[in-house]
């Protein structure tokens, strides 16, 4: 049984933080195993990554919370994610800590996503425990890689510590340098409750489970809360830790880190960053709570069956909860229907939201190609932004700034002229090149958000072998010539199809998204023009050839002007559908012409 209030000086509260792919899972696992906190028989890889997504890709998406004990000390341990996309996650996650283990691939070295994590702790004035994983591949270089945190980071070479977190190799010393280094949580027992929700996530039969982190006073099971920014009040049914698996408690005191389940229906009422405290003896004033991540990428999400509409928008609602950092709002299109408008903070997040609601909520769904939010400045001044192509104003425009980013690129030597010429042809600036090592270089890049945030990544592994790493950070807006492509189907416009690019694009653009339509698309009884149009001017056309119904079936020798009469009717017949027909476009041609991996 868990203790009730457990005194500060016992309590340490750390995240686990590194690069993809570099061991943050398999160290969590190997923590779980060494501490007791799961059996052998139960064990399993990845077994703080819950869901099945995660578990598919390899990757973490959501940060994961447990307690563990080690040595008269109680140890809170959030796992995290690796990738750039979910660096809001992470931050979320330091803000119930007081200490992070920075984990780096003892063959890779340092990565982009390890520079920006440890600047994330450092911000938030966090003690950094330097780990080195992997000493026992063949390729494995600590000594080197040791130097490169020195030089890079400023942590001394000294104070390193090396583990395989494969074998388990070196984690009990971790662990040991975890309660030495990482301070104890402060908080005062006796001071009105303040805790800060920092997860969140929606169970079907018991509402809203919200992980808390406790900062001053108790959370006492059966007490009634107020949440401040909801302006709520809901009493506590159960608070608990997870060890990883949930165990009900009486109470949690100052520096303790559980969940809570206050019997919350409404989303909406108990979101990351909220603070909760006592009813009856509230807190002056609210935790700090979190800045809310802007979304880069946005993209329209319809239902393939109109008739879905309303389980869409509870969908989006209850993700939202779990992850709050994506928005949404409603939007008709002409050829698609009613759906919702979506921002993402990158392709990856896109790509996994979308993915969980066509899972987790049996939703069959069409995405739209992803923008960016673009802002146009109108010969007034007046500023408008869109990320929707067909709300790009026509008239009046001065100019139209696209969003740019700082991209820094971590690879090995030897690809530095491959790197450099990917970030060229997608008008990348060049801001600076630092040597980390002779084999190692940082290269870092102003580049359009538009070209980074379709097949960037892609191709700097494919380039690269799979060696270099990408981080990225918003860096303004910069005017640039931009045009909207408009693909018209038998001379009307598809607002789906329709995307704003760089001007020297928009011929490449429009010929091949006609191409890709002219094989999609089926024959109809009439010639159906396919175009791409830049403003009133056609830039790319492919047309799709009438299929022809054979009139002359039914005759058979006799008179060639009966043919020739029904041949003219038929020609007639024809030239009336194509002024008055619609083309028809089947579902799979949007998904297929939208596809984000071609």
């Amino acid at each position: 049984m868990v203790p009730a209030v457990i005194p500060l000086d016992r309590l340490r509260n750390f995240s686990i933080i590194a690069h993809i792919d570099h061991g943050k899972s398999t160290l969590s696992d190997r923590i779980l195993e060494l501490t007791g906190a799961v059996q052998a028989r139960e064990m399993r890889e990845q077994y703080l990554d819950s869901m099945e997504l995660e578990r598919e890709r390899g990757i973490t998406i959501k940060a994961q919370n447990v307690r563990v004990s080690w040595r008269d000390h109680v140890l809170h341990l959030i796992d995290t994610p690796g990738h750039v996309d979910f660096g809001y996650e992470v931050s979320r996650s330091l803000a119930a800590c007081e200490g992070v283990v920075l984990l780096v691939d003892a063959s890779q070295g340092i990565e982009a996503q390890t520079l920006a994590n440890c600047y994330l702790a450092l911000e938030h004035d966090l003690e950094v425990v330097a780990v080195l994983n992997k000493i026992d591949l063949p390729a494995a270089d600590p000594e080197r890689v040791a130097g490169e945190i020195e030089r890079v980071l400023g942590i001394p070479a000294s104070s390193v510590l090396s583990i395989s977190a494969k074998t388990g190799a070196g984690v009990p010393a971790l662990l040991d340098a975890v309660v030495e280094r990482i301070p104890a949580p402060s908080g005062d027992a006796t001071a009105p409750l303040r805790a800060l929700i920092f997860d969140s996530a929606y169970d079907q039969y018991r509402g809203v489970v919200s992980s808390v982190r406790v900062v001053d006073g108790t959370l006492v099971a059966g007490a009634r809360l107020r949440f401040l920014q909801a302006r709520a009040t809901h009493d506590v049914e159960e608070i608990g830790v997870r060890t990883p698996a949930p165990v009900p408690v009486a109470e949690l005191g100052p520096g303790e880190v559980g969940y809570l389940i206050a019997g919350i229906k409404n989303v909406g009422e108990a979101r990351a960053g909220e603070t909760v405290t006592e009813a009856g003896r509230p807190a002056p004033e609210a935790l700090a709570g979190y800045a809310h991540p802007k979304p880069m990428v946005f993209c329209g999400l319809y239902p393939v069956d109109g008739d879905d509409l309303a389980d869409l928008r509870d969908a989006l609602e209850k993700l939202s909860l779990n992850d709050a950092s994506f928005t949404y709002e409603p939007e008709t299109s002409t050829a698609l229907g009613f759906g919702f408008r979506c921002g993402f903070l990158g392709l990856l997040h896109m790509d996994i939201v979308r993915e969980r609601l066509e899972r987790e909520f049996d939703l069959s769904l069409i995405a739209t190609a992803p923008s960016v939010e673009y802002r146009a400045v109108l010969a007034g001044g007046e500023v408008v932004t869109f990320d929707n192509p067909s709300e790009m104003p026509d008239a009046r425009v001065e100019r139209i700034e696209e969003p740019y980013l700082r991209a820094t690129v971590l690879t090995p030597s030897e690809f530095t002229g491959t790197v450099m010429d990917l970030c060229q042809s997608r008008r990348g600036e060049m801001v600076k090149m630092d040597y980390l090592s002779p084999e190692r270089v940082e290269l870092a890049y102003r580049i359009p958000l538009a070209e980074v945030v379709v097949d960037f990544f892609d191709q700097l592994k494919s380039r690269t072998k799979g060696y270099a790493s990408l981080d990225y950070e918003p860096d303004g807006y910069v005017a640039s010539e931009l045009v909207r492509v408009d693909v018209l189907l038998n001379g009307a416009p598809v607002d789906a199809f329709s995307t704003v690019v760089h001007r020297a694009k928009a011929y490449d653009y429009g010929r091949r998204m006609t191409a890709k339509l002219a094989d999609l698309i089926p024959r109809q009884l009439f010639d159906v023009p396919i175009q791409a149009a830049v403003g009133g001017r056609i830039v790319a056309r492919e047309t799709v050839r009438a299929k022809r119904k054979d009139v002359l079936a039914k005759c058979y020798g006799g008179d060639i002007t009966r043919k020739r009469k029904l041949l003219e009717r038929q020609k007639e017949g024809k030239k009336r559908m194509k002024s008055i027909g619609r083309v028809e476009v089947p579902q799979e041609a949007f998904v297929s012409a939208l596809r984000l991996e071609e």
